[in-house]
This record gives C-alpha cells, sequence and structure tokens, in this order.
C-alpha cells in the first residue's frame, strides 16, 4: 500500500472538501508531487457534474535554467489534462543568504496574484506526508514549541488567500507510482538534495529514523495529534483570557494570572505581546526567559512595581494586583508599528 498509485476512489475522498470552492488554483512546479496533484485533480474534476474551476499555476523563481522548460512542460501536461495554466516568475535581486525561506515567500505572493486573477481565495499545494514530516523535524530542531511542531495543517489562511493541502496523509513513493502508471513524466530539482540547505539534510536523514521505526508515517502522525493538543490548548487560553483579564485599564489580574498552568500563561503573554507590541512575533524562548522573571520578581516596593521589561516592542509591567501588556516607545531603528 505504500507504494501503489492512487486509485479514483481514494481521490474523491482526498478532495471531497474542495468540490464547493468556485476556482482552485493549483501550484504545479514540474516535480513529481505537484504533477501527481494536478493529474489527480484533472480526473477528479472530470468526474464531477459540477465543481471548481482548475486552473495550473508555475513559479519560475529564476534560480535555475532547466525551470523555464519545466513550466513549458506543466503547461503541454495542463492542456492536455484540459486545464488552463499560468506562469509567474520571480524577478529581482536574490538574497545570499536564507534562500530558500525568501524563495518560498515570493512563491506564495506570486500564488496569491493568480488567485486574485481568477477571483478564489484557494491554492492547493502537493505538500505530502514526508514534507509533514521533515517539516515537524525542522522545527523540532530549531526548538519550537508545541504549536510548532504541529507543522503543516489542511488549511492556512495567508492574508487574502488560503492554502489548501489534500495530500498530507498521502506519501510521495504513492505519488510516484500513480504517475508511473500513468505514464507521465516529471522534472527533479537538484535543489531538493543540495546538502547545503537544512531540508534536504534532514531528508537524507530519513531512511535512518524509518529503520527505527520512525518514519515519515509516525512524524506525521504525531504532527496530527500535536495539531489536536494546540487546539485544546487554544480553547482553553480563549476561556483563561476572558477569566483573567481586568477592565480599563487594559491588564490581566496577576493573581488569576499565576493560578494559570503555566502553558496557558505562555499562550497568555505572546497574545498580549503580538497584539500590542510593533517588534514581532514574540520569541517563544524569551517569552519563556520572561514567564520565569515574573514568577521570580521581588515582593513590591513601595510604589507597588514588581518588574518591568521591553520585549518585541511591548513593556511588561507587573505590580502586586495588575499585570499590564502595553506597546513600548518606537527604538530608533526598530520597525515602527503598521498604520492603523
Amino acid at each position: 500500500m505504500s507504494d501503489t498509485p492512487i486509485t479514483a476512489a481514494e481521490a474523491r475522498l482526498l478532495f471531497a472538501r474542495l468540490r464547493d470552492a468556485p476556482a482552485l488554483v493549483v501550484a504545479v512546479s514540474g516535480g513529481p508531487d505537484s504533477v501527481a496533484l494536478l493529474w489527480l485533480l484533472a480526473r477528479w474534476r472530470r468526474r464531477l457534474t459540477d465543481g471548481p474551476y482548475l486552473v495550473a499555476a508555475t513559479i519560475d523563481h529564476g534560480l535555475r535554467p532547466e525551470a523555464t522548460t519545466e513550466a513549458r512542460d506543466v503547461k503541454r501536461l495542463a492542456a492536455s489534462l484540459g486545464v488552463p495554466h499560468v506562469t509567474r516568475r520571480w524577478t529581482g535581486a536574490k538574497p545570499k543568504t536564507g534562500l530558500p525561506a525568501a524563495a518560498r515567500e515570493a512563491r506564495y505572493a506570486l500564488l496569491g496574484q493568480v488567485a486574485r486573477q481568477f477571483k478564489t481565495r484557494y491554492v492547493v499545494i502537493a505538500h505530502t506526508q514526508d514534507d509533514q514530516a521533515e517539516t515537524l523535524l525542522m522545527r523540532l530542531v530549531r526548538g519550537s514549541g508545541l504549536t510548532g511542531l504541529k507543522a503543516m495543517g489542511p488549511e492556512t489562511a495567508r492574508g487574502a488567500f488560503t492554502l489548501l493541502r489534500p495530500l498530507l496523509g498521502v506519501s510521495k513513493a504513492r505519488l510516484i507510482a500513480t504517475l508511473t502508471r500513468a505514464k507521465i513524466p516529471a522534472a527533479v530539482d537538484p535543489s531538493n538534495v543540495d546538502a547545503s540547505y537544512t531540508r534536504p539534510r534532514l531528508r537524507a536523514a530519513m531512511p535512518m529514523l524509518a529503520s527505527e521505526g520512525f518514519d515519515a508515517a509516525q512524524l506525521a502522525r504525531l504532527a496530527m495529534r500535536m495539531q489536536r493538543a494546540d487546539a485544546a490548548l487554544d480553547a482553553m487560553t480563549e476561556q483563561a483570557w476572558s477569566a483573567v483579564t481586568l477592565a480599563e485599564p487594559s491588564g490581566f489580574d496577576a493573581k488569576a494570572f499565576a493560578a494559570q498552568p503555566d502553558e496557558i500563561r505562555l499562550r497568555l503573554l505572546l497574545q498580549a505581546i503580538d497584539r500590542v507590541g510593533h517588534e514581532g512575533p514574540a520569541e517563544l524562548g524569551k517569552v519563556e526567559s520572561l514567564l520565569a522573571a515574573i514568577d521570580q520578581a521581588p515582593r513590591p516596593a513601595r510604589n507597588g512595581l514588581r518588574l518591568r521589561q521591553t520585549l518585541a516592542g511591548a513593556t511588561v509591567t507587573l505590580t502586586a494586583t495588575r499585570l499590564t501588556i502595553g506597546p513600548a516607545p518606537t527604538r530608533r531603528g526598530a520597525r515602527k508599528p503598521p498604520p492603523a
């Protein structure tokens, strides 16, 4: 089953949530995952009497000369499937560091433009179970908290459009098997095995992890469990916000805040700082240090002040009765708050 092609019946289940969308922009790089996604979506759409309008979009990052040819190949495949195709190019200077992250942001920005052009807010991405596993490992290595370890969700809102990931439960091997049976070629991006980047290095380590029983399916299952836990903690944080928040001047009741579990207090602080701070988002590690400082703050002096710290453009003030988080003065050279 791990390397068998995706059947039409499975595709119906995978794409059932997409049926009511007016239109779908399908991101197709030319690699096997996205080519398989396009082929499966086109076949699924043909079987519907009524369904979303499909358009394929390829982003040429201008980083490899082969990308132009690959975009033309995707256009030919899309035409053979009866799906219109557009190419958008990432122009201008490219950063010398942080290139993968910059390329990803550029890709999503350009896909958002295509979504606006076709009057839809839905962009379908071919992220697989393997991508989910790698994302979890990357975030684990970087010291992410529980929210980061939930990795990617089936839907992610990005401003005016939403990324849809219907293949998060499907292995890359099954997508390759699907293309092999359909006799459809796909490109190979050499950056996917470039050991100068973190993701390919972790990808290379996956066989060793799998030999210990920690394969992509297990990692993806862990991410799903993290998603459940994070959703539950979000609900608890929302309830706690109502329980500990004081009226004007705004702030938290210090005693009620102190009574909350540590994870809930961290989330309350993160939310409050990100709401009013102008240098955020706040880093989890720094908020953890702030919470430790709050717990260790000395008893009030004559003026009642126990602690005052600035973090991510917010000032945190603790007195005997109140924990207040307000905007900090803008530092010279710091990012200014956006206009209201």
